[in-house]
C-alpha cells in the first residue's frame, strides 16, 4: 500500500512539474506562443523575451513554486525521505518534459517539451530547506553578474544545493537523501543545457552582466536556453 502511495505522490509531482505556466502567461498576456520565440523553451528566461519582464518574473516564481509545492505535498503524506528528495526531482522531469506539451516530431513519434529545469531545481532546494535561498540565489546572481552565462548561472544552482546539504547532513544531521536530490538535480541540468555547453565550449554562448557591457556590439548566435 505505501508503494503505491510513494508511486502516487511522484506521479503528482510530475503533473505538477509539468503545468507550462509559461506557455500559459505568455499566451494571456502577448498572444504569442512561447514555444515559437528564440529557444522555444516555456522557462522565464525565454517568457521574458516573448512577453516582457512581467511574464518572465511570474513565470520564474511559479515554476520554483512547482518544485517547493512538490515537496511541502510529500512531506504533508509521508515521513519517507527519500520521496521528499525525489518527489522534486519528478517536477523537474515534468517541467523539462510536460505531458501537456506533447507533440509530433518530423518522424511521426511523440515528443514532450518544456524548460531546462533551472527554476525547479532552486523550488526544489527550497522546500527541502527554506533557508538555502538565502544562500543560493545571492550567489547565482553574482555567477550570472560577473561570469555572465546563464547556464552556467542554472548549473551553480544545483551544485550549491548539493554542497549545501552535504554540509548539513554532515555537521547537522540532515538526510543525506537531499544531498542525492542535488546531484540529480544537476544531471537533469546538464542534460538539458547541453546545446548551451557546447555553445559555450565554442566560445557563441550569449552572454550577459558585467562581461557583455565590456565587449564590442555583434550580432547574436545562437539563444540561452531556459
Amino acid at each position: 500500500m505505501q508503494i503505491l502511495v510513494d508511486a502516487g505522490i511522484l506521479l503528482a509531482s510530475y503533473l505538477i512539474g509539468s503545468i507550462p505556466f509559461g506557455l500559459i502567461l505568455v499566451k494571456l498576456l502577448s498572444g504569442k506562443d512561447i514555444r515559437m520565440v528564440e529557444s522555444g523553451r516555456t522557462g522565464g528566461t525565454n517568457a521574458l523575451r516573448a512577453a516582457g519582464w512581467v511574464a518572465g518574473l511570474l513565470t520564474g516564481i511559479l515554476d520554483v513554486l512547482k518544485a517547493a509545492a512538490a515537496v511541502w505535498l510529500s512531506q504533508v503524506i509521508t515521513a519517507n525521505e527519500w520521496i521528499h528528495a525525489l518527489a522534486p526531482i519528478a517536477a523537474i522531469l515534468g517541467h523539462n518534459y510536460s505531458l501537456f506539451l506533447a507533440e509530433r516530431d518530423e518522424r511521426g513519434g511523440w515528443r514532450l517539451r518544456g524548460g531546462a529545469g533551472g527554476a525547479p531545481s532552486f523550488g526544489g532546494a527550497l522546500g527541502l530547506w527554506a533557508p538555502s535561498a538565502l544562500i543560493i540565489l545571492p550567489i547565482a546572481a553574482l555567477i550570472y553578474y560577473f561570469i555572465g552565462y546563464a547556464s552556467v548561472t542554472t548549473l551553480s544552482v544545483a551544485l550549491m544545493a548539493t554542497l549545501i546539504f552535504a554540509v548539513r547532513a554532515m555537521f547537522f544531521h540532515s538526510p543525506w537523501e537531499y544531498v542525492i536530490y542535488g546531484v540529480l538535480s544537476g544531471i537533469l541540468l546538464f542534460w538539458a543545457l547541453l546545446p548551451n555547453i557546447k555553445r559555450l565550449m565554442n566560445g557563441t554562448e550569449r552572454l550577459h552582466g558585467w562581461r557583455a557591457k565590456r565587449q564590442p556590439k555583434k550580432p547574436v548566435n545562437g539563444s540561452d536556453r531556459d
